[in-house]
């Protein structure tokens, strides 16, 4: 465990991947290579419905220093800078996309053992302005979220938190969408690995009246394959295969299927990430 008690997004993120991780529909390749210089090269075809997309990008870090530029099919740079120890227990995140300038966003993170904060800013004319605080231990943290639009001079978001984690299992509750709906979650790790698991998530909107409540897991058949599914109350049904057919070269093969509308197709999906 980390000494801090971790960043606000932390908060339900296991629970998060475990039901919504590598699931998928779609067909997607992906290719990824390094250079002696250190540099890690990574290709990505994906093929959503009859939608063919592409992107390619280039990651190097130097010293403190990481550089991550994307360049996808439809014209645009991404690229994302971040500095770590420019202060100290800090890390600045700079990020911006070619060509819609307006998307620079500068985040800057402060961890220290009984608290973590971030604050991200829009780099433009009417920036928009996210702000994050956590206290506590790595054992259990209290967390809140809070988004300002400077132009209209009101809060766009704020989101309340709280985790407790233990060696073998985490919850968390989140009240968030100001409010309107409350996210509860628990995860219990059935062995020392951490690669099975068991999650039920609870997610209620006050303003509808409307409950979904979502059971799921991962099982490790052996150091290579990894199982997990996921059922709703609304009776979507999704599982996915994962396998590393060589070393850092993984295969996912995933499905969903709504069990109250059997008529219609399942959606399947293939997800091939070669890395050497």
């Amino acid at each position: 465990m980390s000494k801090g008690p971790g960043l606000f997004v932390d908060i339900g993120k296991k629970a998060k991947d475990l039901l919504t991780k590598d699931y998928t529909s779609d067909q997607k390749f992906t290719v990824s290579s390094y250079t002696g210089a250190g540099v890690a090269f990574t290709s990505t075809a994906l093929k959503k419905g009859g939608l063919s997309t592409g992107d390619i990008a280039a990651l190097y870090k130097y010293k403190n220093t990481q550089f991550d530029v994307k360049f996808d099919t439809d014209s645009n740079i991404s690229t994302t800078i971040t500095f770590t120890g420019i202060l100290p227990s800090t890390k600045t995140i700079a990020s911006f996309k070619v060509p819609d300038y307006n998307s620079g966003k500068l985040e800057v993170r402060y961890f220290h053992d009984h608290a973590t904060f971030a604050t991200t800013i829009g780099l433009n004319q009417k920036p928009g302005v996210d702000v994050t605080a956590t206290i506590g231990t790595p054992a259990i943290a209290f967390g809140a979220e809070a988004g300002y639009d400077t132009t209209s001079g009101k809060f766009t978001k704020y989101t309340a938190g709280i985790s407790v984690t233990k060696p073998d299992s985490c919850a968390s509750i989140l009240l968030g969408d100001k409010g309107d709906s409350m996210k509860a979650s628990y995860v219990h790790y059935l062995d020392q690995q951490k690669k099975s698991a068991a999650v039920g998530e609870i997610t209620r909107r006050f303003s509808t009246n409307e409950n979904t409540f979502t059971v799921g897991g991962a099982y490790a058949v052996d150091h290579l394959t990894l199982i997990k599914a996921k059922l709703n109350n609304h009776g979507r049904l999704g599982a996915l295969l994962q396998h590393e057919v060589v070393p850092k070269s993984l295969l996912t093969i995933s499905g969903e299927l709504d069990t109250k509308a059997l008529e219609k197709s399942p959606r399947f999906g293939l997800v091939l990430a070669l890395k050497p």
